[in-house]
């Protein structure tokens, strides 16, 4: 609920907000099919690939707690111009460093980490990977927009729509690369694409979303013992029992959170390996160009564009949240598994895995995770899952990175492996009362 109801109805609010995560999702998906071969030819191999890529995570959870609370305080839409702002400068400086000499600075060869040489180019990267994250709240704080929007009833059905028009930008994105790619300007014209779209992205929250600041929680007269829950912030809560003895934060005395985070960090983890390793993989194992690839992911975002529309729809009618979470668990884990084969037919099956069993998990999970938070919590829950959700990221894609130089393709049994544990903790879950 907000201080102020907006006038526009809940589908109304939604769609502007559907409208800024798929442009942001397409602008962040130009660069993916060729990111890796930049970091190679400007110095780096998979391990570097990983620590940029881990760089975002990192100041993440620097930036995401302050954000998370300021949502909270001041309303959505303001931070999420924040954050879009932030990565619109992320955009200026990757542009930058094509600018830049790659002459290298410092060069190391190890049996741990391979060889890589430290160039211009790569810091100025690694700058705007750190200047993105920092600023990054908006996908949590776009989370607690849609719950603060959408009746329980709804929720993981618009979660799931979010989800789909994530994954539209993921399919756009990566064939958009390859055509703009493909001209005389190189991988210089989709990056200043992505500064462009960013931009738009920026005016649509600034003119498409209505503000939204949730009502502070009141304390009944009299109310003694009053908790304070401490996740992305501290505030009051006078709807949980307080441990009078200990004065102990109670944010995992909320019905379901130790489960429920244990699962974000797991998944989190394991497609933190997939994301860290595949790219590299596809190109050094399987000799793919960037239009392989590109093609790759696109069809694994069209893939899960269908399971998160009607086949989302269609099973959250029919099936619990825990359900399709633990099924929906390893299927996602079987795809990971199918990938550490080279034939196409098995590395597509896998896509197809990947997409069914995350299309049906992962909108459940998020959907289980607002209404476990309650009304009054969605920033706080929201910006504490975005920082367990980082520190699994910068876990899975470091550690990734490493293990794939010692490793190679036997990486996705590992992601696989972490992926069933998530599915497993999922049993744990209780729709919460209040629902």
């Amino acid at each position: 609920m907000t201080d102020h109801p907006p006038t526009a109805s809940p589908s109304q609010q939604l769609a502007p907000l559907l409208a800024v995560n798929f442009v942001g999702t397409l602008g962040f998906s130009i660069v993916v099919p060729f990111l890796v071969t930049l970091v190679t030819l400007w110095g780096g191999n998979a391990v570097v690939y990983g620590l940029i890529a881990a760089t975002y995570s990192a100041f993440q959870l620097i930036g995401a707690p302050v954000l998370g609370r300021l949502s909270d305080r001041i309303g959505r839409r303001r931070v999420l111009l924040i954050s879009q702002a932030g990565t619109l400068a992320s955009w200026g400086l990757f542009l930058v460093a094509f600018v830049l000499p790659d002459a290298r600075l410092l060069e190391i060869s190890s049996a741990i980490f391979g060889e890589f040489a430290l160039t211009l180019p790569l810091i100025v990267l690694f700058l705007a990977r750190a200047a993105d994250g920092l600023t990054g709240g908006n996908v949590s704080v776009a989370n607690a927009y849609l719950a603060d929007i959408t009746s329980e009833q709804d929720r993981s059905r618009n979660y799931g729509r979010m989800a789909m028009s994530t994954n539209l930008g993921f399919i756009i994105g990566p064939a958009l690369a390859g055509l703009l790619g493909a001209t005389v300007l190189g991988e210089v014209l989709p990056v200043a694409t992505a500064f462009a779209i960013s931009a738009v992205a920026l005016v649509l929250i600034r003119f498409g979303l209505q503000e939204v600041i949730p009502t502070p929680v009141e304390a009944p007269v009299g109310t003694r013992n009053a908790c304070r829950v401490y996740g992305q912030e501290v505030r009051p809560s006078y709807k949980l029992e307080c441990d009078a003895a200990s004065q102990k934060p109670t944010f995992w005395h909320l019905p379901n959170m130790p489960a429920l985070m244990s699962v974000n960090f797991l998944i989190m983890m394991g497609f933190s390996f997939f994301y860290a390793t595949f790219p590299v993989h596809a190109v050094g194992a399987l000799d793919w160009d960037v239009v392989e690839i590109g093609t790759y992911f696109a069809v694994l975002s069209l893939l899960m564009v269908v399971v998160q529309g009607p086949v989302l729809s269609w099973a959250s009618d029919r099936f619990s949240e825990r359900t399709l979470m633990v099924y929906g668990g390893l299927v996602l884990a079987a795809g990971f598994v199918a990938l550490t084969r080279p034939e196409l037919f098995a590395l597509y099956l896998g896509a197809a895995l990947i997409a069914l069993g995350n299309g049906l998990m992962w909108p459940t999970f998020q959907s289980a995770l607002s209404k476990s938070a309650g009304p009054e919590l969605q920033g706080t829950v929201q910006g504490f899952a975005g920082s367990a959700a980082a520190v699994a990221s910068i876990l899975g894609l470091v550690l990734g990175g490493l293990a794939y130089v010692q490793l190679g393709a036997a990486i996705f049994t590992v992601a696989a492996a972490t992926i069933a544990a998530a599915a497993l903790v999922s049993f744990a879950y209780r729709k919460p009362a209040h629902s």
